[in-house]
């Protein structure tokens, strides 16, 4: 560590204490065992049907189609959504085929990398304050920019709903299509209704770490019967109605597995009771914290109740202590009364838990470097919601990313534990 805080006579914690890692319950067990002695361990079986019809009526929407990772539900978002906007490709071609679709800046990058699969070309929406995902702002000013765009891509920063009706007006008034990547926020709601059902496309993710799991896994959402049958022929190389394996066009090998599914069975029932136990968490850090120059991840409290996914923490401006990063690493001077998320992390760390920094935004990425980046710009004044007061970051995503950082977040966190993190915090602002 480089802090010149002190740290004395806090103890490590004797097992390590995760970001968010998976919470099970012993029912997983059973419907695991269930499919061995079945003998149902491909991509067919009962527990497969089972969490496509769970699944699709806890969110609200007709259809569910279960795949191999939340990735490969939004590939086949995009590859849909393409086709329908440009038509079928030649074989060695994506279904953008060029064409520029908007894109959320501060997310992981699985949200984006399908338009790369499809030959697509990402633009980068900056990110609002008030809820950390795609300014409609800035997504208006981008279709002043690119007008012939016919694509975007939201998505749910940490389980907290973006600003839809806003993100869906401007989509609506330009005549584009919305995939709603919700793999972070499955069970969270806005207006009432569930992430996930918003989009013309959308997907979730029972990645290892997410609000309930599979190990992996994902799930494409959608009312259209027409789109739930292709992501199925697909998702399964595109086999023909056929009684030889015939292919027209590409598939992929992208269904999920009945044993995964199992899993996932096991876990759906105990969805509410890990969202209770998520919001806990934040809560106590909102309180623990409140007396330090730092704000949680905010929400919509009005319109949304986010998943709690992971609590998170940002850092006055003010109180930033001198630090700088490259690609690969950040160096800090130690300041009095001051921090910077790399000494916070890296003093979590130093009592064995583990925090992350905040998801660095796309258009800082090497990969995606030259791609576009829109922002709101700095006066805000001309339009309603405008969260920018004159003078402020024009670029949002790379000032959160600066002064943000993940914290630990396990819903089998003992209170305990969590005031120790409270503890090392408030010793970092020492």
């Amino acid at each position: 560590m480089n802090s010149t805080k002190d740290f004395s006579g806090i103890k490590p914690f004797e097992k390590k204490l995760y970001l968010s890692s998976p919470t099970m319950h012993g029912d997983e067990l059973k419907y695991m065992q269930e499919a061995y002695e079945t003998n149902w361990m491909s991509t067919v079986g009962a527990n497969i049907n089972e969490i496509e019809k769970k699944i699709a009526e806890y969110v609200g929407c007709k259809y569910a189609v279960a795949l191999s990772a939340g990735t490969a539900a939004l590939h086949l978002a995009t590859k849909l959504a393409g086709e329908k906007l440009y038509g079928m490709p030649k074989p060695n071609q994506g279904t953008l085929q060029g064409h520029k679709v908007f894109c959320a800046d501060m997310t992981f990058d699985a949200s984006v990398n399908p338009v790369a699969y499809e030959d697509g070309e990402a633009i980068f929406i900056d990110t609002e304050r008030d809820t950390w995902n795609m300014d409609p702002i800035a997504l208006e000013k981008a279709f002043e920019i690119y007008p012939e765009v016919k694509l975007v891509v939201i998505a749910h920063l940490y389980g907290t709903p973006g600003k839809i009706d806003e993100l869906k007006a401007v989509c609506e008034k330009h005549g584009a299509l919305m995939i709603e990547d919700a793999a972070e926020s499955f069970g969270a709601t806005y207006k009432g209704k569930q992430t996930g059902t918003f989009g013309d496309y959308n997907a979730i993710s029972f990645n290892g770490n997410k609000i309930i799991t599979g190990s992996s896994g994902g799930m494409f959402l959608t009312d259209s019967l027409a789109d739930a049958d292709k992501v199925r022929k697909w998702s399964t190389q595109s086999r023909e109605d056929a009684p030889w394996y015939q292919h027209e066009e590409i598939g992929y090998n992208y269904r999920m597995s009945n044993v995964i599914a199992g899993v996932i069975r096991g876990q759906l029932p105990y969805l509410e009771e890990h969202i209770a136990q998520k919001k806990a968490i934040y809560e106590r850090y909102k309180e623990g914290l409140k007396d330090l120059p730092v704000t949680m991840n905010p929400f919509d409290e009005k319109n949304s109740s986010p998943n709690y996914w992971l609590s998170c923490l940002l850092i006055d401006e003010n109180a930033m202590c001198k630090t700088v990063r490259d690609e690969n690493k950040a160096l800090y001077i130690s300041e009095k009364g001051k921090s910077c998320p790399t000494e916070i992390l890296e003093a979590i760390a130093s009592i064995n838990a583990e925090g992350r920094p905040i998801w660095k935004p796309m258009h800082m990425q090497p990969i995606y470097r030259m791609n576009s980046f829109i922002t709101a710009k700095g006066n805000g004044r001309a339009q309603s919601n405008a969260y920018i007061d004159e003078g402020a970051s024009i670029d949002v995503g790379a000032d959160i990313f600066e002064r943000g950082l993940c914290l630990p977040s396990d819903n089998k966190m003992t209170k305990e534990q969590q005031d120790t993190i409270i503890e090392v915090i408030h010793r970092c602002f020492a």
